[in-house]
Parts: C-alpha cells; sequence; structure tokens
C-alpha cells in the first residue's frame, strides 16, 4: 500500500463511516416522527457506529474499491428497520424517511465546509493539511453518498422515493426489483467495470457516469457556499 493510498485512508476513514452512521440513524430518526418507533426502540437511532456497521458493506467492500482504484468509492451499513406500514401515512410518509439520508449527508458536507473554516488555529504543517484534507473530503463523500443513494434503484433511498411518487401500478413493478437491488449494485460497481477493462478494453464504470456530474455541480455548490474556492481545484 503506497504514501497515497495511506494517507486517504487516514482522512477518510472517520469522515466515511460517519457519512454512513449518521445517513442511517436519520431514516429512524424520521420514521419515529411519523409514527414508527421500529429503529428506535432497536437502538439504530444513534450515532454510534458500531450500531450500524456492516462488516462488508461498511469496512470490506470500500477497502476493496479502494485497493482496486476505482474512481468511484462506496459503502453501505446494516439497514435501519423500518415498517412502513406503522407510519400515519405510508406511501407519503415513506418519501421523507428515504429521503431523510441523502439529506443528512448534504447537511454533513455543509458542516464540513464550515468547520473547514477552524484549520486556521493549526500552525502550518502536516497537521494543519491532514485536518484541511479530511474536511475537504468529508464534504466529498457524504456529497457521493447522497447522489449515489437517489439512483431510483431500491433498495436505495432514491429508489423508495420513486416508489412513493410513482402511480400504484408503476410503484409495485419497482419495489419487486428490491430484492435483487444489491447484487445489481455489485455487479454495476465491481463487476462490469473489470469486464469493460480486462476484456472488453472499454470504459463500462456507468455509475461514474451517472453521478459524476451531479456529484460535481452539487460539492462546487458547497464550495462556494461555504467559503472555501480552494476546494473547486478538487474536481478539475
Amino acid at each position: 500500500m503506497n504514501g497515497d493510498v495511506l494517507w486517504l485512508v487516514s482522512i477518510g476513514a472517520v469522515p466515511g463511516i460517519l457519512a454512513i452512521t449518521l445517513h442511517e440513524a436519520s431514516h429512524g430518526f424520521v420514521a419515529h416522527l411519523f409514527g414508527d418507533d421500529t429503529a428506535w426502540n432497536a437502538g439504530r437511532v444513534s450515532a454510534n457506529p458500531f450500531r450500524h456497521i456492516d462488516p462488508f458493506g461498511t469496512i470490506l467492500l470500500p477497502a476493496i474499491l479502494l485497493l482496486a482504484r476505482s474512481p468511484f468509492l462506496f459503502g453501505y451499513a446494516k439497514p435501519v428497520p423500518i415498517n412502513f406500514w406503522a407510519l400515519r401515512n405510508p406511501k407519503r410518509d415513506m418519501i421523507w424517511v428515504a429521503a431523510a439520508g441523502p439529506l443528512s449527508n448534504i447537511l454533513m458536507a455543509l458542516a464540513a465546509g464550515l468547520l473547514a473554516h477552524l484549520t486556521f488555529l493549526l500552525p502550518d504543517g502536516l497537521a494543519k493539511d491532514w485536518l484541511s484534507d479530511s474536511f475537504e473530503f468529508a464534504a466529498l463523500i457524504n456529497v457521493v453518498l447522497a447522489v449515489f443513494n437517489m439512483i431510483p434503484l431500491p433498495p436505495l433511498d432514491g429508489g423508495r422515493v420513486a416508489v412513493g411518487l410513482l402511480p400504484r401500478p408503476l410503484a409495485m413493478r419497482l419495489a419487486r426489483i428490491e430484492p435483487y437491488g444489491l447484487p445489481i449494485l455489485i455487479g454495476l460497481l465491481i463487476v462490469l467495470p473489470l469486464i469493460g477493462s480486462d476484456i472488453l478494453h472499454r470504459d463500462l464504470d456507468l455509475v461514474r457516469y451517472i453521478v459524476a456530474g451531479p456529484v460535481s455541480f452539487i460539492f462546487r455548490v458547497i464550495a462556494t457556499v461555504t467559503g472555501n474556492p480552494d476546494w473547486l481545484s478538487l474536481n478539475d
């Protein structure tokens, strides 16, 4: 493992785990507000990452993508248990519960942008550079998670938002995809790009094509709004 990878791991481990943890906790918290106490009673509305960590999704999958030098990093935590039928208005409230995760990531990205200004308290040197890069990475990874999770494919949040918004016949058809959603995502994230690069010699990283534009736009907005113009070169 070279120095660049070690640096990326050191600046990204805590922001990445927090991004995934608070994303999941926000689902449970909003479900609690709308009448479903399943996650609340299970202790999943918590900032304690150990309540949410999935060994494969939170640790192994991001590590595999990182070591494979994937241009796109992704991870997930244990899904928060939600009983949609316990919500006061299941079809409507499901939209808010699903959207709470990506919204929490956008709020965390904004918080990282604001907190980055505190680095002026440190003297110039390695510690200041490390903290600055950590805040920058925190903003970026939260934007990536927000955009990725809004892809309209169950069990991603965007898929559940779409199920809540679509007319019932279309919503039922889309909901039936959910048991196959994770294998489809693994195929799109890992298998298809490998086939493209090693066998077909083509760039088949479809997920990157889907999320790159929105991620770049939202990240630039957050960098501008929070007063971090030096971040704008990250996506150049």
